[in-house]
C-alpha cells in the first residue's frame, strides 16, 4: 500500500462531502427547511473520517516522520500551518454544531453561522487539501529515504486494517454517495 496514494484518495472523498456541505448550504440560503440530521451527519463525517481517520494519519504517522527524519527546523513552519488549518476546521465544526443547535431552538438568525461556518470550513478544507496534494505529500515523496516512505506505508497499512478504519471507510464513503444522490450532485 503507498501511504501518500492512499491520503490523496481519501482527499477525494472529504471533497465530495465538501460539495454536499456547499449544497446544503444553498438550501439553507434560500430560506428551505434546514435538514438538522444531514448537517449532524456530515458533522459525524468530519469528525470521523475528514478529521480522526485521515488527520490522525497525518498528524499521528507522515507529520511525526517528517519531523523526526527531516529536522525540526526544516518542517516546523509548514506542519504548523497543516496543524493550526487542522485546529481551524474544528473550529468551524463545532460553531457550526452550535449553530444548528440554536437554529433548531427558534433562533432564526442562526441560520448566518450555519452558512458562515459551514462555508468557511469548506474553503478552508479545498485549499488545505491542494497544498497537502501539490505540496506536502510531494515533498514527503521526494525528501523521506525510501526505508521511511516504506515504513509509512506499513503504519497506514497496519492502521487501515484495524476493524474501526474499516467500518469508518464503508460507513462514509457510502454516507458521501447516499447524500450526493439525495442532492442531485452530479459527479465530475
Amino acid at each position: 500500500m503507498n501511504g501518500i496514494e492512499l491520503m490523496i484518495d481519501e482527499h477525494k472523498y472529504i471533497k465530495r462531502m465538501l460539495n454536499v456541505i456547499r449544497t446544503a448550504c444553498l438550501d439553507v440560503l434560500n430560506n428551505d427547511e434546514v435538514d438538522y440530521e444531514m448537517f449532524r451527519d456530515c458533522i459525524d463525517f468530519v469528525r470521523n473520517f475528514a478529521d480522526k481517520h485521515h488527520h490522525g494519519k497525518e498528524e499521528e504517522y507522515l507529520f511525526e516522520i517528517l519531523t523526526e527524519e527531516l529536522g525540526k527546523e526544516l518542517v516546523e513552519g509548514p506542519l504548523s500551518g497543516m496543524y493550526a488549518e487542522h485546529d481551524l476546521g474544528r473550529l468551524f465544526i463545532r460553531t457550526l454544531e452550535e449553530a444548528l443547535q440554536r437554529h433548531e431552538e427558534g433562533e432564526d438568525d442562526a441560520r448566518l453561522d450555519i452558512i458562515a461556518n459551514a462555508i468557511g470550513y469548506t474553503d478552508l478544507l479545498k485549499r488545505h487539501i491542494q497544498k497537502e496534494d501539490t505540496a506536502l505529500f510531494m515533498f514527503a515523496q521526494r525528501q523521506l529515504k525510501p526505508e521511511t516512505l516504506r515504513r509509512f506505508d506499513a503504519m497506514v497499512d497496519e492502521y487501515e486494517k484495524r476493524d474501526s478504519s474499516v467500518a469508518a471507510i464503508e460507513k462514509y464513503t457510502k454516507m458521501v454517495a447516499e447524500f450526493e444522490n439525495k442532492l442531485g450532485i452530479v459527479l465530475e
